[in-house]
């Protein structure tokens, strides 16, 4: 080999391998950061860490603070030893309230009395002295004397006519004042006066 050819092929040699130990241009690396950057933000996170901290803190010891203070303020329960002295409530005094003027009670099982008549809220007027106050029929018809009668049936049919009744026909065999189921008339047998005379009361005059 001449020296001539000897020189180009060491030419060729050093050519490759500087091609091989050059960097490739289509990906570059990103430059290291320097350390005194890193330092800095770590010392930054730390303040910031601590400064969190510390608020937390201080939240805590705000609120415990806070609960003393109502404990400290709220008045102490009283002993259980101490007995609370009750006072009984006064009753309400009701006045008696009459069935009708001449009659205290009802006169029916299905009657309401009166003392308890129109309550709720579909009554709005409860003064009865403006209210409908007729008189119990109940009690006007025992003011009715005795019909004394000779027959063993008699026949009532409450005077007739549109204030009347159905015709009912009544026994006065047994010695006592028989009563129309309708109207309430009483009526005896003569043959029953004097039995009826000698009682101490009669529930209408005789």
């Amino acid at each position: 080999m001449s020296a001539g050819q000897a020189g180009s092929s060491t030419s060729r040699i050093g050519a490759s391998l500087r091609r091989r130990n050059k960097p490739s241009t289509s990906l570059p690396l990103p430059p290291p950061p320097p350390t005194t950057h890193l330092t800095m933000y770590a010392l930054r996170l730390r303040a910031a860490a601590r400064g969190l901290a510390r608020q937390c803190t201080l939240t805590q010891r705000t609120f415990a603070a806070t609960a003393r203070q109502l404990d400290s303020t709220t008045t102490p329960p009283l002993p259980a030893s101490t007995e609370s002295v009750t006072t009984p409530a006064e009753a309400p005094t009701t006045t008696a309230v009459q069935q009708a003027p001449n009659r205290t009670e009802i006169w029916s099982r299905s009657q309401q009395p009166r003392s308890k008549a129109m309550m709720g809220p579909r009554f709005e007027q409860t003064d009865f002295e403006l209210q409908p106050q007729p008189y119990a029929a109940i009690e006007l018809i025992h003011q009715q004397p005795v019909r004394w009668t000779h027959d063993r049936i008699v026949a009532c049919d409450g005077g007739g006519g549109p204030a009347g009744h159905p015709k009912i026909f009544i026994n006065t065999d047994k010695a006592e004042i028989c009563t129309c189921n309708y109207c309430g008339l009483p009526f005896a047998n003569e043959h029953h006066r004097k039995h009826l005379e000698a009682l101490p009361q009669t529930s209408y005059p005789l």
